[in-house]
């Protein structure tokens, strides 16, 4: 198992890392710099939210990050990659609570455009993450759909968005 546990992926391009914990992993990192910034957007909430809306936007985040963590110990890609596909719901449930917050004018419009970028990214490097997995995974049976155009989307406006998440780490 140890050839697994310390699999190389790239998420840029760039030149191969080495992984060991799913705390190395691109894609973990990112998502728990969002889950913070999330977690910011439900301390801000008016108090009568707190207990809907913030509840919901706290077990979206938790879930987001929880669920990467808990595929990359499974040690079989068909599971990572099923994990990994939650957590990009729980991004996705998390992007739509934005939405709320916009309809609702509980943020300013540029703040909440500034994190759904950064939703994108961390979406962009999921999607990224279950491709590598994919094809490190022997047979063609596993065909996901993970298309970003199915959201409008092309890869490159996804790499347009400040390069990998240049404002999560701001």
């Amino acid at each position: 198992m140890k050839g697994e546990n310390q699999a190389t992926y790239d998420g840029a391009g760039a030149e191969p890392k080495r992984y060991r914990t799913f705390e190395d992993l691109e894609a973990y990192q990112f998502a728990r710099e969002f889950r913070k910034k999330m977690y910011e957007v439900n301390r801000r909430l008016p108090s009568f939210e707190k207990f809907e809306l913030g509840s919901q936007i706290r077990r979206a985040a938790v879930s987001l990050t929880n669920n990467i963590a808990e595929g990359h110990g499974r040690f079989h890609y068909l599971d990572q990659i099923r994990f990994c596909l939650h957590a990009r719901g729980s991004l996705e449930e998390l992007i739509d609570d934005l939405n709320i917050c916009a309809d609702e004018s509980y943020l300013a419009g540029s703040e909440i455009d500034s994190l759904k970028e950064q939703g994108w990214c961390v979406h962009r490097l999921l999607n990224g993450y279950i491709r590598w997995l994919r094809e490190r995974k022997e047979g063609a049976a596993l065909k996901l759909r993970e298309d970003s155009s199915a959201y409008g989307w092309s890869d490159d406006q996804l790499l347009a968005f400040g390069e990998i998440g240049e404002g999560l780490k701001s």
